[in-house]
């Protein structure tokens, strides 16, 4: 980025602001969620509550010795902030370790009875199993009528729209689910995105996946089809290694979706059996890299993962936070170019994503005008708002 100036990264040190409502709010919320969804024993409560003391008036400590991942964490800079205030160190830092501790307040990398159970599945599950989910598979019947591009079209915006069932974001914006969305993106290069998708095409996408339940199930919709119409040879699906942000897919939630996808009648239930066939044949491949639990931005990223973004026909990063993570979690002005923020990113990248922190890149001087005008910084956490931003390879970029 040589011609961009790097712009301040995000604290949660301020009071009233966005980040620090997390820490000092929606965090507390789901200690308290994930304390009353399981049966834990004293260990456990007294381990939820030292970690709610800490976040509240404490400070960072270090992990457990025996922490199976205690090096890589002591690589994304935890010397750096041990001993320091959680609202003082980066923002998308502080979150990301909160979520870490969680699990081992809940014993989820202990040796007992309670290793890899998934604090958060009670939550992702209640929302696959969602009577509102039926209707949503049920409205994929009527999309077999439709021309190829159209049904593309609507399939990516149900991707796209499929971020505002993220859970951890309902916890401290009651309702936001439930608001209509403005019909048109703050940003939207779509045109682009298909251009690099296109009919016949024999190229690798990689999808960065974000939340599990009523998000994935759409973004694994997406995939079916890019395989079934040919503008993809192959898909390669990143989730988390463990349970992270409260509704972060992992690979048991994949396992779930499909199976959901499976089950359901109709046009539903055609693309799930698709998906298994293609995970069986090696089409459609699911992965879990250390890296997407890091506490970094993507730039950052180990030189294995970088290869395989590089090699993708279009790398699709999905949700807010991975939002953060790919244009950095800094307070960028809303007009700074996403092409420019993302240059360092190998290969063509496009980010789908719903408003729900801080952080823009990528609007119009008229389109930041009139957001302002309209909604104050409203819009910036909202959820109503959305954007398909895509930046082509380098290599096309340059011809």
């Amino acid at each position: 980025m040589p011609d961009t100036p790097l712009a301040p990264v995000l604290l949660g040190n301020t009071p009233g602001s966005f980040p620090h409502s997390v820490l000092a709010e929606r965090h507390p919320a789901i200690i308290g969620q994930v304390r009353d969804a399981f049966p834990y024993g004293p260990g456990q409560h007294r381990a939820l509550d030292e970690l709610l003391a800490a976040c509240a008036d404490g400070v960072i400590e270090p992990l457990p010795t025996d922490a199976p991942d205690r090096d890589r964490w002591r690589q994304w800079d935890l010397p750096d902030h041990e001993g320091r205030s959680w609202h003082d160190v980066p923002w998308l830092w502080a979150e990301s370790y909160f979520y870490r501790r969680l699990l081992d307040a809940v014993g989820y990398f202990g040796s007992g009875a309670w290793r890899g159970v998934d604090p958060f599945r009670p939550f992702k599950r209640a929302e696959l199993d969602a009577p509102e989910t039926d209707e949503e598979l049920a409205a994929l019947d009527a999309l077999g009528e439709l021309p190829e591009e159209e049904r593309a079209r609507a399939l990516l915006h149900g991707s796209l729209w499929g971020n505002r069932a993220d859970l951890g974001f309902r916890l401290s914006a009651a309702g936001a689910e439930a608001r209509e969305p403005v019909p048109a993106l703050v940003a939207d290069d779509s045109d682009v995105l298909w251009s690099l998708l296109p009919p016949g095409g024999a190229g690798r996408l990689v999808l960065v996946a974000d939340n599990a339940g009523r998000e994935l199930v759409p973004d694994l919709l997406l995939i079916a089809h890019l395989l079934a119409e040919k503008r993809i040879a192959r898909a390669v699906l990143h989730v988390k290694p463990y349970p992270y942000y409260v509704s972060d897919a992992t690979t048991a939630d994949v396992v779930d979706a499909l199976n959901r996808l499976r089950a359901a009648p109709g046009a539903a239930g055609v693309y799930g059996r698709a998906l298994w066939t293609a995970m069986a044949d090696g089409r459609l491949d699911v992965t879990a890299h250390p890296f997407s639990c890091a506490p970094l931005p993507f730039a950052r990223m180990p030189d294995d993962l970088r290869a395989d973004f590089a090699g993708a026909a279009l790398t699709i990063v999905k949700g807010d936070l991975n939002y953060r993570r790919l244009v950095g979690d800094r307070r960028w002005p809303p007009t700074t170019p996403f092409s420019e923020v993302t240059a360092g990113f190998p290969g063509a990248v496009a980010a789908l994503r719903t408003l729900k922190s801080e952080v823009i890149t990528g609007l119009s001087v008229q389109t930041e005008a009139a957001l302002v005008a309209a909604e104050d910084e409203r819009w910036r956490t909202s959820g109503t708002h959305a954007l398909i931003q895509v930046r082509p390879s380098p290599e096309a970029q340059r011809q």
